[in-house]
Formats: structure tokens, sequence, C-alpha cells
């Protein structure tokens, strides 16, 4: 039985890795930091009993900032496979907190390579980091003839986040090279899901049509709507995460699906989902969406209603305009093709925010319903 040990394993990506892992057979390790509250919500599904012989999904206290510690789960688990996924990814956070990022998403790659190293398993150990499109910068010179960035597009990261990373991606590279090890960098560009997390963009549109429309919130607020992103689902790059390890050779992947959509497009194709119709008025820091048509079966918003204002507040310090990447070496030499497209992509997520809003529904009327029979 193959062993694979995920940092990050509560998150997004490590909870979907965990499930593919676990239906190929891995015997799965996790790694999640230690807090006051239960953070584990995304993976409880695949937690059972802990005491059943026959779980093959384990959790240990650590951290990417705690280098004894790291080095203590790896020489206890021995594991075949790394999946470095833990990280702070909050691009515009990383502006606040520049040195926590760069000694968890810099360093705390380091630590796991040298614990590798330091534990004599470089030939047994298969290394995936988890790198970024946030490497590029945005920067339209970079990009291929194609017009794409690629594996072979300089870097330009421009925050602290993607700064952090690209001492992650050349220390994986460099550790790779020095000590012939089999770490491979996976570069990969925004991935969303129902299982986002709720202050990231994507989420944050899906979350808020998903309460318009049932009643629950009158608007939200965005920063630069003109941002273009290359958006895929975490299910499809996981599985490509996958595929790097069991490459013949450790290289660095771009992942990617080749389409670039601004913010203001996501947020047309969520309300779409929930038949609701917006127009965009306005240029810059006064752009705002008004309802222009509404084919709601239980809630009708009124035509013209402002549901949406740009709020100067999310504007990050150097913005990242446009990002696309283009997958084509996955594709060419390890055949992945993603099985989502943008579309289906916001299908997935509205359907979880609009069960989750429809829950709440149910809760604020038995509230009511109490405080009716109370008086």
């Amino acid at each position: 039985m193959k062993v694979a040990l995920i940092t990050g394993i509560t998150g997004q990506d490590g909870s979907y890795l965990a499930e593919l892992l676990l239906g190929k057979g891995y015997m799965v390790h996790g790694i999640k930091r230690r807090a006051s509250l239960f953070n584990t919500n995304r993976i409880d599904h695949l937690y059972q009993d802990p005491h059943d012989p026959n779980q093959r999904l384990k959790l240990h206290y650590g951290d990417l900032s705690d280098a004894m510690n790291l080095t203590r789960i790896i020489q206890e688990t021995q594991p075949d496979e790394i999946y470095n996924l833990g990280a702070m990814s909050h691009v515009a956070v990383s502006f606040d907190t520049p040195e926590y990022v760069g000694n968890i998403d810099g360093l705390g790659t380091l630590r796991i390579l040298e614990a590798v190293r330091i534990l004599g398993l470089e030939k047994k150990t298969r290394i995936y980091q988890a790198s970024t499109s946030e490497l590029y910068g945005g920067m339209p010179e970079n990009k291929n003839e194609r017009g794409f960035y690629d594996e072979s597009s300089p870097f330009y990261p421009r925050s602290p986040y993607g700064v952090a990373k690209i001492y992650g991606f050349w220390i994986t590279k460099n550790y790779r090279e020095a000590y012939n090890m089999f770490a491979c960098n996976g570069i990969l560009f925004n991935h969303e899901s129902p299982r986002r997390g709720e202050t990231f963009v994507t989420r944050k549109i899906t979350r808020a049509v998903s309460k318009i429309s049932l009643g629950l919130q009158d608007k939200f607020y965005l920063g630069n709507l003109e941002a273009k992103r290359d958006w895929g689902h975490a299910k499809d790059y996981v599985r490509m995460m996958w595929m790097i390890l069991q490459a013949d050779e450790p290289e660095d992947w771009v992942i990617a699906t080749g389409v670039t959509t601004t913010v203001r497009d996501f947020v047309r194709l969520a309300f779409i989902e929930v038949g609701i119709e917006v127009e965009f008025r306005g240029e810059g820091v006064d752009e705002k969406a008004y309802v222009l048509l509404c084919n709601h079966k239980n809630f009708q918003l009124e035509i013209g209603k402002e549901v949406l204002s740009v709020d100067p507040s999310y504007f990050r310090p150097t913005e990242v305009d446009l990002l696309i990447g283009d997958p084509s070496k996955a594709k060419n030499k390890l055949g992945w093709v993603p099985e989502y497209d943008l579309a289906s992509l916001v299908k997935d997520m509205m359907r979880g925010d609009v069960d989750t809003a429809k829950k709440d529904v149910i809760l604020l009327k038995a509230g009511h319903e109490i405080l009716r029979q109370a008086e």
C-alpha cells in the first residue's frame, strides 16, 4: 500500500486530494494545525473511527514553521509521496502578514525538503510542491508567443505571497538538482470549488449571490471587477498533482485551463444560475450591478435593484490584472484534460451555496416562529 503525506489536508485542495488518494488505495496521513476550534469540516466525511484498524486516514498535529515536528512526522510515516499544500494562500492578506507568509510558504517548503534529505529518504519519497500562477505577476511581456504563461515564462511576483512562493519553487528545483530528489513544482492557476475559502473572491461571489436570491442579503462589494483569471476546478487540479508524481521524471508543470474570465463575468454567471440577469453601469470605483431580469422561481427581486458595488479598500497595493496559463505540456506529456469548464464550475459552486442559504432560511423562519410563540 502506498503512503502519502499531505500538508494542508483540511484545506480545499487537501480534502479533494485525500479523497482521490483514498480512492486509489493509499494510506493517507495529513498534517493539521492545532486550533481551539474544529477545522476539519472538509474531511469529516473521510475520517471515521480512529480506532478502526481499517482506517486509512490519519491526522497529525504539525506546522510548517516547526522543522523538528515535520521531521518527526515524516520519519514516523515514511511516505512514498509528500504533497505540500499547506500555505497562507490569500494574496491580499499576504500584504498584511508578509513575515508570516515568508516563513510558512517559503521556508516551510525548505523544512520539508531538508527533512527528507536528513532522513535519507531521497530515493523513496517523491515530493509535490504547490506553486502558484502568482509567480508570473501578470506581466504581459513575459507571456509566450501564444499569449499564455507556461513553464518557461519569466517570473515577476507582485505580492508577498508570490515572493514567498518563488522561494518555494526555486528551493524545490535546487534540491531536485543537488540531491537527485524526485521533487516537482505544480504551478497552479486559480482553482475553485464549493470548498473554497469564504474570503476568496469566487466563493465570496457565489455565497453573496445565493443569499441575495433568497432575500437574505441586499448587495455585496468587490474590488477590481476588470481583473482576469484562469479559473479551474480543484478536483481537476488535484488529479494532476497525483499524475505529476507518477511521471517517469521529476519536472515542473503548469496546471491551468487556458481560458480567462473577468471577475465581472464570473458575477454574471453566478446570477444566471439563480435565474437573475444583471447589468453593469459606471466605470472604475463607480461601477455597480443592477437587476435587469429576474426569473427566480421562489423569490422576485425588484428590477433595477442595486446588488453590487465596488469598494476601493479591496484593491491590492500591486494588482495582477491578467493571468492565463498554457497547460499544453500537461496535456501532451501526461494526458491531463480538465473535466470541468467555467460554467460547470460556477454551477457546482452555486449549487452548494444555494443549499446552504436555504438552510439559513429555514433556521431564520424557525427562529421567528419561536419568537412569535414566546410573545
